[in-house]
């Protein structure tokens, strides 16, 4: 009879857990991208906590890949990880990659107007831990939701925009946010952005809106969709562009109606749909979660 002995256990880990990054790869597939990533990771010691990764198509398609690994001396390491990713990632595979430490939340601005389920959501969600982002601001074109704002701890800034000519107020908006903010959520702020704000701001826009467009445009879009007898009701929250409401879609949902709701039943179930998409939307964006391919949108969710 053969005895063996089993491996001795490893030891387990003392001390508080290793900062975290993530790595987010994206580019044209080919053999050995998973490889190359793991083993420069290896190479500097870092241990993979999770890994996601999707292909359009194996055979030459576009590649997409999410990281997070832990690494103690995690910002010390940081340079010479990049330039070693340089070299594997870039150089080699010619791919695109972004590396940040989770450890340092992005900054958000929330735009908001008179209606406020979706912004009292976020920053409720915010003080109870459950959106890793720093809310640097809240600007609203209404005065009204200012004092709820600020029982939470966050600047606010009331920034009229009436007419036609929006262009002082958009200066306004620049000035607050350039420097401050790693993104913007429009939290059902009802302004159309111009194409030289959305330009300029340079940051990730995130919006939220009913999913019944481009039906029911304008005012009151849960009354005509009770005329209509609509079935469902939903939410989409997507990156802003230049065209209106077309943007790359981050995040829907929607849940049954019947004739028997009115047209308020529909709107606050349509405001509950709204609230639960965004805060999803904005949870994946500042994770890392999302990836932008054209219009289109890889979520490792």
């Amino acid at each position: 009879m053969t005895l063996t002995q089993d491996a001795p256990p490893r030891a387990a880990r003392s001390g508080p857990p290793a900062p975290q990054a993530s790595l987010v790869v994206q580019g044209a597939d080919a053999t050995g991208i998973v490889a190359a990533v793991t083993s420069a990771l290896a190479g500097h010691g870092a241990n993979i906590v999770s890994l996601d990764q999707y292909s359009d198509d194996p055979q030459g398609g576009a590649f997409f890949q999410r990281t997070v690994f832990g690494l103690d001396g995690l910002q010390a390491a940081l340079p010479a990880l990049r330039a070693d990713l340089d070299r594997t990632l870039v150089d080699a595979f010619g791919l695109r990659y972004t590396l940040r430490d989770l450890s340092v939340p992005k900054r958000a601005a929330i735009f908001a107007s008179k209606s406020d389920h979706c912004l009292l959501d976020l920053l409720w969600r915010h003080r109870q831990g459950q959106l890793p982002v720093t809310v640097a601001m809240v600007i609203s074109n209404h005065p009204d939701v200012a004092e709820e704002v600020r029982s939470f701890g966050v600047p606010f800034f009331h920034v009229p925009c009436q007419g036609a000519d929006k262009s002082a107020a958009e200066a306004e908006h620049l000035r607050l946010l350039r420097g401050n903010v790693d993104f913007v959520v429009l939290a059902r702020y009802m302004q159309i952005l111009s194409a030289d704000f959305i330009d300029r701001v340079g940051v990730p826009i995130i919006n939220i809106h009913h999913s019944f467009l481009p039906a029911f445009i304008g005012a009151g879009p849960y009354a005509k969709a009770k005329e209509r007898g609509v079935k469902l009701v939903g939410a989409t929250a997507h990156y802003v562009t230049e065209n209106l409401d077309e943007g790359p879609i981050i995040e829907q949902d929607v849940v049954r109606v019947t004739h028997a709701h009115t047209a308020g039943d529909l709107t606050r179930r349509g405001a509950d749909v709204e609230r639960a998409v965004l805060s999803r939307a904005v949870l994946w964006h500042a994770e890392d979660r999302v990836i932008r391919d054209g219009n289109h949108t890889i979520v490792f969710a």
